[in-house]
Protein backbone atom coordinates (compact mmCIF):
# COMPACT_ATOMS: atom_id res chain seq x y z
CA UNK A 1 0.00 0.00 0.00
CA UNK A 2 1.25 3.50 -0.82
CA UNK A 3 0.31 6.98 0.33
CA UNK A 4 0.91 10.10 -1.76
CA UNK A 5 0.79 13.76 -0.93
CA UNK A 6 -0.55 16.27 -3.47
CA UNK A 7 0.44 19.93 -3.31
CA UNK A 8 0.42 22.97 -5.59
CA UNK A 9 3.49 24.85 -6.80
CA UNK A 10 3.84 27.99 -8.91
CA UNK A 11 6.94 28.47 -11.05
CA UNK A 12 7.87 31.68 -12.84
CA UNK A 13 10.05 32.53 -15.83
CA UNK A 14 10.63 35.46 -18.14
CA UNK A 15 11.14 32.99 -21.02
CA UNK A 16 8.17 30.58 -21.22
CA UNK A 17 5.53 28.56 -19.38
CA UNK A 18 7.68 25.45 -19.91
CA UNK A 19 10.64 27.11 -18.20
CA UNK A 20 8.36 28.20 -15.35
CA UNK A 21 7.19 24.60 -14.84
CA UNK A 22 10.75 23.28 -15.00
CA UNK A 23 11.90 25.87 -12.45
CA UNK A 24 9.17 24.82 -9.99
CA UNK A 25 10.06 21.13 -10.36
CA UNK A 26 13.80 21.79 -10.08
CA UNK A 27 13.44 23.73 -6.83
CA UNK A 28 10.90 21.30 -5.34
CA UNK A 29 13.08 18.29 -6.15
CA UNK A 30 15.79 19.68 -3.88
CA UNK A 31 13.66 18.98 -0.80
CA UNK A 32 11.06 16.48 -2.04
CA UNK A 33 12.16 12.94 -2.80
CA UNK A 34 10.25 10.56 -5.04
CA UNK A 35 8.39 13.28 -6.93
CA UNK A 36 5.97 11.30 -9.11
CA UNK A 37 3.63 13.47 -11.18
CA UNK A 38 3.36 17.14 -12.09
CA UNK A 39 0.09 18.24 -13.66
CA UNK A 40 -0.24 21.70 -15.21
CA UNK A 41 -3.30 23.25 -13.58
CA UNK A 42 -3.13 26.85 -14.78
CA UNK A 43 -0.95 29.20 -16.79
CA UNK A 44 -0.96 32.98 -16.88
CA UNK A 45 1.25 35.92 -17.70
CA UNK A 46 2.00 38.84 -15.40
CA UNK A 47 2.72 42.12 -17.20
CA UNK A 48 4.55 44.77 -15.19
CA UNK A 49 4.33 48.53 -15.70
CA UNK A 50 7.25 48.48 -18.14
CA UNK A 51 5.71 45.74 -20.28
CA UNK A 52 7.98 42.94 -19.02
CA UNK A 53 6.26 39.55 -19.17
CA UNK A 54 6.54 36.93 -16.44
CA UNK A 55 5.15 33.52 -17.33
CA UNK A 56 3.59 31.66 -14.40
CA UNK A 57 2.73 27.96 -14.36
CA UNK A 58 0.74 26.41 -11.52
CA UNK A 59 1.48 22.72 -11.02
CA UNK A 60 -0.18 20.09 -8.90
CA UNK A 61 2.55 17.65 -7.88
CA UNK A 62 2.43 14.37 -6.03
CA UNK A 63 5.09 12.52 -4.13
CA UNK A 64 5.18 9.30 -2.18
CA UNK A 65 5.41 9.25 1.60
CA UNK A 66 8.25 7.06 2.78
CA UNK A 67 7.45 4.06 4.90
CA UNK A 68 10.09 3.78 7.59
Amino acid sequence: MSVYRVTDLVGTSTESWEDAAAAAIKVASKTIRDLRVAEVVEQDVHIDAGGQLTFRTKLRVSFKYEDK
